[in-house]
């Protein structure tokens, strides 16, 4: 597919490319964006090694994925001990369905989510990604705010109710509805 010229600009494009769906797609599979984080970073590398087995740039994205599942499966084998990290028939099953999915619904799906979470406040969108950012962020916030714990997570799964129910609205046929 590549002479050794155009290799590294290459890959950078499609790899730049697809750098948010290969994230979404780990993180459906690692428990943490730390995970995700080293995962992609090694998955990178073996993409680099094997691109001229690349056969066109439209499959990169699939091409992409096996091989950055492979790299999760391998990352979280390392990581059996701990008793929190789903099955490995569990994460292949979701990563096939994950396969399956179109590009264009999940493009579809993340831009009603961003829509939704531009609709709620700045400190409530901040207590919704809060635990996709780090471990312990409820914890830590309900220390900051001199909250408790339990009632920051209580409106945590009522914000959570409330993206769901929007970005249903936003994905309805009749969507974007006042």
């Amino acid at each position: 597919m590549t002479t050794e010229n155009n290799k590294e600009p290459k890959f950078m494009r499609l790899f730049m490319a697809h750098e948010s769906e290969l994230r979404c797609f780990l993180r459906t599979l690692l428990p943490t964006w730390e995970a995700v984080d080293d995962v992609l970073q090694e998955a990178s590398v073996v993409m680099w090694k094997k691109l001229d087995q690349l056969e066109n740039e439209e499959s990169f994205l699939p091409w992409a994925k096996v091989i950055a599942r492979f790299e999760a499966l391998h990352a979280r084998r390392t990581a059996a001990r701990d008793r929190l990290v789903l099955s490995e028939e569990t994460v292949i099953l979701l990563a096939a369905e994950s396969l399956d999915l179109p590009l264009d619904l999940l493009r579809h799906e993340r831009r009603a989510l961003e829509t939704c979470l531009r609709k709620l406040s700045e400190e409530h969108r901040e207590i919704v990604l809060l635990p996709y950012r780090e471990s312990g962020g409820v914890m830590q916030l309900a220390e900051q705010t001199k909250r408790s714990a339990n009632s920051l997570y209580k409106l945590l799964g009522r914000l959570r109710e409330k993206l769901r129910l929007c970005v249903e609205r936003e994905l309805s046929p009749k969507g974007n509805r006042p």
